[in-house]
């Protein structure tokens, strides 16, 4: 205090007070702070490692145990007994209750606890019950190997840590913010901690990976042992009901249905995705129905929801617990080492108790053995006293203790004198020798589970695992996410427009040219006719450059869209002619597309987004003697460069015009798509299985476990049912073969039929209940093997090989085929089909094609592709919405 008397009489000079000065903090100050700091660590936050609690999660299950008889308890009885051990209120103490409660592991519950998945709270403490679980019970007391101490009113004693032999903290998780740092455990599965501490215990390595009650899908890829740097994705499950609805039916974990609800209106309000309505059912399982205003990609919106909503989220862990009364950073797979290793030191402690019980009762059984068998009571019948009486009955009992494992002493001798006559009356010697066997068995096996502790720890997890295990399967799928770019799935929420004379671009010009539905996180990408290109960020109003040309919404990495140009370079310069794609700029950044000379000008130019090459008729101006005033110039016949390249000369003369003679077809190869099973998604990055070559007329074919067909433009954003049966290329004219069995009739149907609809989804089963789809086909001559079953007294019938083309011929989509057998079947196998060549698609001239790899090659023109480009339309590209600027 005298420092901070010194503080005060400094502040009271008033010549002092009116300067600037520094005090120094000290006294009381300085420590209280780390005090205050050092008691809500260990005190409040943060969990220790030994058992995995908070001090008030430690002092309620120490209240129930002591409340327990089996019976369920008033949660506010128990709130009030736990508050001769916590010295804080009520209403904490009530909250953490009820998160155990929620957890579902320590406490049975009963009466309204609320819901995670919804978020609705509980009821009062005083209508809800809860008494300790089995498993609780038997994991998490042992008071012979409790250490204890003194209540915070040194009134009564509490535990220091509760012997709790299971890695719970790992189990429920934790979290908690403290003065200075703060822990995120996440929880994790309760049968996958079992197993790990057993291989852990059998030297093995293991990987640990949350697993969250709200289930969903998660990413562990960046996990990092649940260390501080790490992070999880973490998923709503979306399926897709119908055309027009999505289906939630697991939520990302820190989520509930009432959060999740609210993020997507606001990202509807906001104008990121769009919906008509939401209707939430969930009760005991989760399910929020979306519903899709009509010719919205339900695809598309299933991406925009991660995007922009709350059914994606990152949750970045930290390992945090106390040991020693100090904090400890730690990853996940040490904590469980840690504890696994506690929990064999804690089985030891009670086997070394229940030794010493065993033995002190084997110990006095054969005392009492000997006083009664030889009748050593009687020689107190003479003695006078105590001490005569204590000495009669050693003497009597020193002939006949040689062969136990310690001394006799004098509570020993006092405990026999309390026998009653009655229990000496009836006592069986052979009864009492079964007893002493039985105990030298329990000693036997006792000292044997010492000896091989490792052992028995596992046969211990093992015990848990059996016992408790069953319901407690993983709930959160683990799986790879694809990465989402939010532009390719945002809602154009905004339309663009263009001043071209003036030459500028935004969403605020309304009296001037409308250009495009675009979103407020979009890259625009702008061309002017002097031949520059900037991209830039949708904004109000943008300059970019007298004389716009063209306008559109940029792609990143877009391989594709190749844009055609001819410019004049420079006043009275020749004319060029270039082919670019542009992947990657820097934004707001003004790129030359021509040699910079003054006053160069683009004289034609068009966008194509399949990489169309068209043909153009180039006319002169009279000049001299130019004897060849127009020609035609194909821009299949010109290599695709990068943007800055010059391009290749068209004239040296002046230009009077340039027309359009011929739209183009695509110079670009179809696509390769691939299948990545592990993210369930197509891609066009080599990744999976690849399904084949698409032009923008292919399509793929989709069939399901549920009978479901149908085909569809492939997209990369597409996503894909875990009842897949076929993804493949679609083939208009290859029949498909399906064997099904038809619940109303119990028998199996074949069928074969083409696809008659494309972007139709129809049932090739029919609709009862019990019907199935057992097989389906796609090869031309495919052949089943049908396994019959063994009819009672008869012998069994060979199997029998069926070719299914020949079985039935290709009917309709809707008919239900031809009944394959009326025996009763075991078992139908798929056998390899029947050699079959392809018939030979209609033969016509394949145009040339660039590759897309020559983007950035410099090169001379390919004078072999002149005459083929305007060949073989079904070669083409998706519909060409290009269109020319002339000047």
């Amino acid at each position: 205090m005298e420092e901070n008397e010194e503080v005060n009489e400094h502040h009271e000079d008033p010549q002092d007070s009116s300067q600037d000065s520094l005090t120094r903090v000290t006294g009381m100050y300085k420590n209280w702070f780390l005090d205050y700091a050092s008691y809500v660590i260990l005190e409040r936050a943060v969990p220790a490692i030994e058992d995995g609690f908070k001090p008030v999660q430690r002092r309620i299950m120490h209240a129930l145990k002591e409340l327990d008889d089996g019976r369920y308890n008033k949660v506010a009885n128990v709130v009030g007994h736990t508050m001769q051990y916590h010295p804080h209120g009520d209403a904490s103490i009530a909250d953490a209750m009820v998160q155990i409660g929620q957890k579902d592991l320590l406490i049975d519950t009963q009466g309204n606890w609320g819901n995670i998945l919804t978020g609705d709270g509980a009821a009062a403490s005083r209508y809800i019950e809860a008494r300790l679980s089995k498993f609780a019970l038997d994991v998490v007391f042992s008071p012979k190997i409790t250490e204890w101490q003194m209540s915070y009113d040194g009134r009564k004693k509490e535990p220091v840590n509760l012997p709790v032999k299971f890695p719970l903290l790992l189990a429920q998780g934790a979290e908690g913010i403290a003065v200075g740092l703060s822990t995120k455990i996440l929880p994790h599965n309760f049968n996958e901690l079992i197993d790990g501490s057993i291989k852990h215990l059998q030297g093995k390595r293991f990987k640990l990976f949350p697993d969250f009650p709200t289930a969903g899908v998660i990413d562990v890829t960046n996990y990092n042992d649940g260390m501080r740097g790490g992070k999880i994705r973490v998923r709503a499950k979306i399926e897709q009901l119908d055309k027009n609805t999505l289906v939630i039916r697991e939520i990302p974990y820190g989520t509930n249905t009432s959060s999740l609800i609210d993020s997507i209106l606001k990202a509807n309000d906001k104008g990121k995705i769009k919906i008509k309505k939401i209707e939430d059912n969930t009760a005991a399982e989760v399910e929020i129905l979306v519903h899709l205003p009509s010719g919205l990609s339900p695809d598309k919106t299933i991406d925009a929801l991660y995007a922009f909503t709350a059914c994606e989220s990152s949750i970045s862990p930290l390992g945090c617990i106390i040991e020693d009364n100090k904090p400890l950073f730690i990853g996940v797979t040490e904590m469980l080492e840690r504890s696994t290793d506690y929990t064999v030191e804690l089985l030891r402690q009670e086997l070394e108790i229940q030794l010493e019980e065993l033995e002190a009762q084997w110990h006095f059984a054969s005392l009492e053995r000997i006083f009664i068998e030889h009748r050593v009571y009687r020689e107190i019948e003479e003695e006078e006293t105590w001490e005569g009486v204590i000495a009669a009955i050693d003497k009597g009992l020193k002939p006949h203790t040689a062969h136990l494992k310690r001394e006799v002493t004098e509570e020993d001798i006092v405990r026999l004198t309390e026998i009653r006559i009655k229990r000496i009356s009836k006592f069986d010697l052979d009864k009492a020798q079964q007893h002493i066997e039985s105990l030298e068995d329990k000693l036997a096996q006792t000292r044997h589970h010492l000896a091989h502790l490792v052992e028995y720890a596992i046969d211990y997890f093992k015990e848990l695992k059996a016992k408790y295990g069953k319901g407690r399967e993983r709930k959160s799928e683990i799986r790879v996410f694809d990465e989402i770019e939010a532009t390719k799935v945002v809602i154009r929420n905004t339309k663009l427009y263009v001043n071209r004379e003036e030459g500028f671009i935004g969403t605020s010009l309304k009296k001037d040219e409308y250009v495009t539905d675009c979103s407020d996180i979009d890259d625009i990408i702008v061309f002017t006719k002097s031949g520059e290109m900037m991209v830039t960020k949708v904004d109000a109003k943008t300059f970019i450059g007298k004389n716009i040309i063209h306008v559109a919404v940029f792609k990143k990495k877009d391989k594709r869209t190749i844009y055609n140009m001819i410019y004049k370079d420079g006043r009275g310069g020749a004319s060029y002619v270039k082919r670019f794609s542009v992947t990657s700029i820097t934004r707001d950044k003004m790129y030359d597309l021509t040699t910079g000379k003054p006053q160069s000008e683009v004289l034609y130019f068009t966008a194509n987004p399949n990489g169309e090459a068209e043909v153009v008729t180039i006319h002169l101006r009279q000049s001299g003697s130019i004897k060849k005033l127009k020609w035609d110039l194909d821009f299949a016949d010109v290599l695709i460069k990068g943007r800055n390249s010059k391009g290749n000369i068209v004239t040296k003369y002046a230009v009077k015009r340039i027309e359009l003679k011929e739209k183009g077809l695509s110079t670009l190869k179809p696509r390769k798509i691939w299948f990545d099973e592990t993210v369930r998604r197509l891609n066009v990055d080599q990744r999976g299985e690849l399904l084949g070559e698409f032009t923008s007329e292919d399509m793929l074919l989709i069939i399901t476990q549920k009978g479901m067909v149908k085909t569809a433009i492939p997209e990369l954003t597409m996503h894909f049912d875990q009842d897949m049966l076929v993804l493949e290329k679609w083939k208009p004219n290859k029949p498909i073969t399906a064997i099904y069995f038809d619940g109303e009739k119990e028998r199996f149907y074949v069928k074969r039929f083409l696809i008659e609809k494309e972007n139709k989804e129809e049932l090739i089963i029919t609709d009862h209940p019990k019907s199935y789809l057992e097989l389906v086909f796609t090869d031309w001559k495919p052949v089943a093997e049908l396994v019959f079953s063994k009819p009672r007294g008869k012998e069994q019938k060979p199997n029998q090989v069926i070719a299914l083309e020949e079985f039935i011929s290709v009917k309709g989509i809707k008919a239900m085929g031809n009944q394959l057998t009326p025996e009763k079947v075991k078992q139908i196998n798929a056998l390899d089909p029947i050699p079959y060549e392809e018939p030979e698609p209609h033969k016509t001239e394949d145009i040339e094609v660039v590759d897309e790899e020559d983007v950035k090659a410099d090169g001379k023109n390919s004078g072999s592709q002149q005459d083929k480009a305007k060949k073989n339309p079904n070669k083409g590209s998706e519909e060409d919405d290009s269109q020319p600027t002339l000047f």
